[in-house]
Order: structure tokens, then sequence, then C-alpha cells
């Protein structure tokens, strides 16, 4: 009977811990998370709207902060570029002024040693555009006929001729192949430049390139329709450049005119300084008729 006993008592012993180790892990994170459902039951109201405004007030923080982080990396790249624009003109003046030195201890002129560097066409381009400068620097009104040569001189600027369409058109006048003056090969054989249009076509051709006075040909010009936007857009900047322009006059920032000569006016506003805050209402009263 004792030895019974003891066996029983054995295996309930041994039985036990297998019981615990064959749990389910599973149960243990259902329960905690009954608890914290329970715990979560049990807020008031008042608690509840306190964790809302903590959530909205560190919401808010979150949005000032990304906000000014946003602003300070953008203006850290603006004075990044402002700066390196600013670094790049030192760059350029520091190298003028020393090339300058080099020159004055060599004993030359840097303007002489700086020309050597331009071909003679880019000097006489450069020497066109300074004398085409200087004619148009004169903006006063002398006649309607000088206003009008000046527009058209201006206009001209805006026009970009078709070359691809003249050379076309030359070809055909001239009786040469397709593509002779357009794609032009120094290299081509003679036999590539024969003639490929009948003499009729080659004359209309060629009275329609080149028309003079006498012509009878006129008004069938067909333009495309690029020609025609170019056209509306130059109309329509006119307008726009028009209805926006106003000429500022010197004295419009001054009103009225109380002065005789430049020395009257820089002795009337010194004059002002000191007592329009006495004369005004006395100015404004002999204007309306109301003086005394």
């Amino acid at each position: 009977m004792v030895s019974s006993t003891r066996f029983e008592e054995a295996t309930t012993t041994i039985v036990e811990p297998t019981e615990s180790l064959g749990q389910d892990p599973t149960e243990d994170t259902d329960m905690e998370s009954a608890e914290i459902e329970a715990g979560s039951s049990k807020m008031t109201i008042e608690e509840r709207k306190a964790k809302m405004d903590q959530l909205r007030k560190r919401l808010a923080a979150s949005s000032r902060a990304n906000r000014q982080s946003l602003i300070e990396e953008s203006t850290k790249l603006k004075v990044t570029a402002r700066d390196a624009a600013r670094l790049e003109r030192q760059r350029k003046l520091a190298e003028t002024l020393r090339e300058k030195a080099d020159a004055e201890e060599r004993g030359e002129d840097v303007n002489r040693a700086k020309n050597w560097e331009y071909t003679i066409e880019e000097n006489d381009a450069w020497e066109k555009k300074l004398a085409r400068k200087k004619r148009r620097a004169d903006f006063e009104f002398h006649d309607d006929a000088h206003a009008a040569r000046r527009r058209y001189k201006k206009d001209l600027d805006l026009i970009k001729p078709d070359l691809d369409a003249y050379n076309k058109q030359k070809e055909v006048a001239m009786g040469l192949a397709p593509g002779t003056l357009s794609n032009f090969n120094p290299k081509a054989s003679p036999l590539s430049l024969q003639v490929s249009t009948s003499s009729l076509e080659q004359q209309l051709a060629a009275d329609n390139l080149y028309r003079d006075a006498n012509t009878l040909m006129y008004g069938d010009n067909k333009p495309s329709e690029d020609a025609i936007d170019r056209m509306v857009s130059k109309i329509n900047k006119d307008i726009d450049k028009k209805g926006k322009f106003s000429r500022k006059r010197p004295n419009e920032d001054e009103g009225d005119i109380t002065y005789i000569n430049e020395h009257n006016r820089v002795f009337n506003k010194k004059i002002a300084r000191y007592y329009d805050k006495y004369t005004t209402e006395i100015r404004a009263s002999f204007e309306r008729g109301t003086a005394l």
C-alpha cells in the first residue's frame, strides 16, 4: 500500500509540469488584451477628451515643426544659389584683375591683348552692333516717318526667314535638282546638278521668285499655318504692350508743380519737410474755396 501510494504521488508530480508546458501561449495574450480593453472601457468621458486634446496638440506641434523645417530648407537653397552667383562674380573679377596685373607687369595693353582673341568677322559684327545701338539710342520723337521706320526696324529683328523654303523655290527657278541648295554637298558630282524641270515651269518659278515693278503676279501667296500663328501672336503682343504702356513723368510722384526751376524745387522740398503739417489744411481750404 505504501509503495502504490508513493507511485501515484510520483506520477502526479510528473504530470503537472507537462500540463503546464502544453498550455497555449495565445491564451495569455488574449487575457492581456481583454484586460486592456476592460481598462479602456473604464475610462471616463473627461479622460477621453483629455487624451484627444493631447493627440491634437501633438499633431499641431508636428505640423509646425514640418513647416518650419521646410521653410528653413527652402531658405537655405535660395541662399546657396545667391552665394554661388556671388562667388562666380567674384571669381570673374579676380581673373580680370589678375590678367590686368600680369599685362601691366609685361608692359602690355589689356584691351589690345584681349582683342587678339577675336576674329575679323567677330570684330566687324561687334562694331556693327555698337553702331546699330548708337543709332537706336535716339528715343526722341522727330516725325511720324522716323517713328514708323524705328518700328519697322524693330519688327525686322523678330522676322526669321525660312531659308529652306527659299532655297527650294530658288532651285526650281534656276532649274536645279531638288536638294541642290538646301543640302549642298561640295563633293557632289556635276550630274547631280542636272536640270529637273521644264523651261516653262522654270520661267514661271523665276517670275514668281524674282518679281519687279512690271510684274502682273500679285496676291497669290498662301502663307502657312505657322506663319499665320506668328503674325497673330505678334499682333496680340503689340496690343498687350500698348495697353500696358505708361510713360512715367518726372513730377508724377511729387504731385502739383510748385517750383519754377530745379533750385526752387529743392528749396520748396526742404520747406515742406517742416511746414507741411501746418499748411496742409490751409492749402486744402483755399482749393475748396472755403477759406475765410
